[in-house]
């Protein structure tokens, strides 16, 4: 079981995942086993050893993504795997204000792709903010779970606010409308990754 669920084409850097092994290795070990094993493009950082309770998703108490944006008026060939290319400037002060808007426990139903008509859209983003480091501009949430697509829907509807193709208070007004889909476009899956879970005490503890 993974901790958080990723779309085809995102990265990850900090994935949690379990599993129950019948093993008596030391988590050392283990971790050099598992490397071997798998393909050039996963890797294993470290291992513990968990209680039998502990749900490496329920007991999460936040994930964190990045989105990268390269804002340049060339294609980097070295980062076309890993940031969206966008040669139009962005207006990052705008974008990174819009981010306050969101910040805080909100009904965000206007940017799931998709929804079971079971599920609380209601969630409490702790952080969220774009800022502007060389050629890339990137956004950082932190929030305890999030929507499907959610995160990408949010990049997308952020860019038409860069590009000046919706003002502040048209973003304000998607996310009153909890309108499943409204947001967007969705922004492409290489640009996003997923960069930590947080828990309420070190994994290693």
């Amino acid at each position: 079981m993974s901790a958080s669920r990723t779309d085809t084409g995102v990265h990850a850097k900090g994935q949690v995942v379990s599993f129950w092994a019948k093993s008596a290795l030391d988590t050392t070990t283990l971790v050099r086993a598992l490397n071997y094993h798998l393909p050039g493009d996963v890797a294993v950082k470290a291992a513990y050893r968990a209680s039998g309770d502990f749900s490496v998703r329920r007991d999460a108490i936040s994930r964190e993504y990045r989105y990268h944006i390269l804002n340049a008026n060339t294609r980097s060939p070295f980062s076309r795997r890993f940031a969206l290319f966008l040669p139009k400037m962005l207006d990052v002060q705008v974008m990174d204000e819009a981010c306050r808007l969101m910040q805080g426990e909100h009904d965000f139903a206007s940017f799931a792709s998709s929804l079971d008509d079971s599920r609380s859209t209601v969630r409490n983003v702790q952080e969220a903010g774009v800022e502007k480091k060389g050629d890339f501009t990137v956004f950082r949430i932190v929030a305890d779970s999030f929507l499907p697509h959610q995160v990408r829907s949010t990049v997308g509807l952020l860019i038409k606010l860069g590009l000046g193709k919706i003002g502040i208070a048209g973003f304000r007004d998607i996310i009153k409308a909890r309108s499943v889909g409204l947001a967007g476009p969705l922004s492409p899956a290489c640009g996003l990754c997923l960069t930590r879970v947080n828990y309420a005490r070190s994994l290693g503890s």
